[in-house]
C-alpha cells in the first residue's frame, strides 16, 4: 500500500473525479486520451492512469515511461501492444481483446495499436504521475548529423524523412498524414489470429535469430516475439493536466 501524507479531514479531499474533464490528447473524436493522476484526485497513492479510445490502426506512438510500469487493459475493442525486451532483444507482440491485459515494465520502449474501432484501453501505472519520452521527440530533437555519424547513415535523407515531424505525436498517424506515403500500411494479419503462446519468440520453420519483415508496420513476418491472447505518457513529459 502506498503511503499517504493526505489529511482524510481536509475540507478539500477528493474521492472521486470525471476523466472527461481532463483530456491529455485529441486526434479527432474516435482517437483520443484522457488521464488521471494525483493532481486530479488528491487521494490516489502509488497509481495513476490514461483512458484511451482508438480506431482501426491508430497508434500510441512508440514511448517509455521512465518512472512507471504499465498495465494495459482492454474494455472493448482490440489491440496490439508491442514492446522490446531489452535484455533478450526481442519484439514481443501481445494482442488484447475485452478482458485480457497487458503489462510492459518499467522503462521499456512499447507501443499500442488499434485492430479494430471503437477500441477502448485503459492503461493503469504504479506512480502518482507517470512520466513519459516519446519516440517522436526523439527522432525530431537529434540532429540528424548524429544519426547520420551514429549509424553510418546518409544524412540528406534522414533529414528528410524526419522533416515532417515537427511537433510529439502522441497518437499517429499524425492527422494530416499524407495518405499516399502509407498506402499498403495495414493492420498485421498476425494481431487478430487465434494465437498460442509462443515461448522464445521464433518460428520453428526459421533458424534461429532470422526475421523476416513484410511491409506496413513492421512486425515480422514470422513473429520474433511471444505472443499471448486470441488473435501501446503520451504527451509532453508526465501528465500535470
Amino acid at each position: 500500500m502506498a503511503v499517504s501524507y493526505m489529511d482524510f479531514t481536509s475540507p478539500n479531499v477528493q474521492f472521486t473525479y470525471e476523466l472527461k474533464n481532463n483530456n491529455f490528447f485529441t486526434k479527432d473524436s474516435r482517437n483520443f486520451i484522457n488521464a488521471l493522476s494525483i493532481n486530479q484526485l488528491n487521494t490516489l497513492g502509488n497509481v495513476s492512469l490514461l483512458d484511451i479510445y482508438l480506431s482501426t490502426g491508430n497508434v500510441v506512438e512508440p514511448h517509455v515511461h521512465q518512472n512507471a510500469s504499465e498495465l494495459v487493459f482492454c474494455i472493448t475493442g482490440a489491440a496490439l501492444v508491442s514492446l522490446i525486451n531489452p535484455f533478450t532483444k526481442l519484439l514481443i507482440n501481445i494482442p488484447i481483446q475485452p478482458g485480457q491485459v497487458a503489462n510492459i515494465p518499467q522503462g521499456w520502449w512499447h507501443y499500442e495499436m488499434a485492430t479494430v474501432d471503437n477500441t477502448h484501453l485503459l492503461a493503469i501505472f504504479d506512480a502518482p504521475v507517470p512520466e513519459f519520452i516519446p519516440g517522436s521527440d526523439l527522432l525530431r530533437l537529434t540532429p540528424a548529423s548524429v544519426f547520420a555519424h551514429t549509424y553510418c547513415l546518409d544524412e540528406a535523407k534522414v533529414k528528410e524523412t524526419f522533416a515532417p515531424i515537427t511537433q510529439t505525436v502522441v497518437i499517429g498517424p499524425p492527422k494530416d498524414c499524407n495518405a499516399s506515403k502509407v498506402a499498403g500500411m495495414a493492420v498485421h494479419p498476425y494481431a487478430t489470429a487465434q494465437a498460442p503462446l509462443q515461448q522464445g519468440g521464433y518460428h520453428p520453420q526459421q533458424p534461429h535469430g532470422h526475421r523476416q519483415q513484410q511491409p506496413g508496420f513492421g512486425y515480422p513476418q514470422y513473429p520474433n516475439s511471444s505472443v499471448i491472447g486470441n488473435g501501446w505518457e503520451y504527451g509532453y513529459g508526465n501528465f500535470n493536466g
